[in-house]
């Protein structure tokens, strides 16, 4: 197996297995986090109805403007963050349950976390 099948094995294995234990309901609902190598992306999901309640990411309309071309991966997150945690709280959600999606809760996914954190999310 080359190694980057083997990553891509490793990666999915850590998601299978944090989403075993992991599950959003209707008053805690989950935060999943998806990295790429440009973007990161939120979503707020009720797995009970499978239900996407909001979403964030580095493409959408709020941050488009504000986030710079290039580099600065880090803050593009903190800014994700708190706007999911802001379209959370319109929502009245004020508890939710990560799912880092099999990464390290290290760099952006962390930057996130953080942000929604201060934002008001309790989690």
């Amino acid at each position: 197996m080359s190694r980057i099948k083997k990553k891509q094995h490793n990666l999915r294995k850590r998601k299978t297995r944090i989403r075993g234990r992991i599950y959003g309901t209707e008053r805690v609902p989950r935060l999943v986090v998806f990295r790429s190598l440009k973007h990161i992306y939120a979503q707020v999901i009720n797995d009970a109805e499978g239900t996407t309640l909001a979403a964030a990411s580095t493409l959408s309309p709020e941050l488009r403007d504000v986030l710079p071309a290039e580099g600065k991966k880090v803050s593009a997150a903190e800014q994700v963050g708190g706007l999911i945690a802001a379209k959370a709280k319109d929502r009245n959600i004020e508890s939710v349950v990560f799912d880092r999606g099999g990464n390290l809760y290290h760099g952006r996914i962390a930057a996130l976390a953080e942000a929604a954190r201060k934002g008001g999310l309790k989690f």
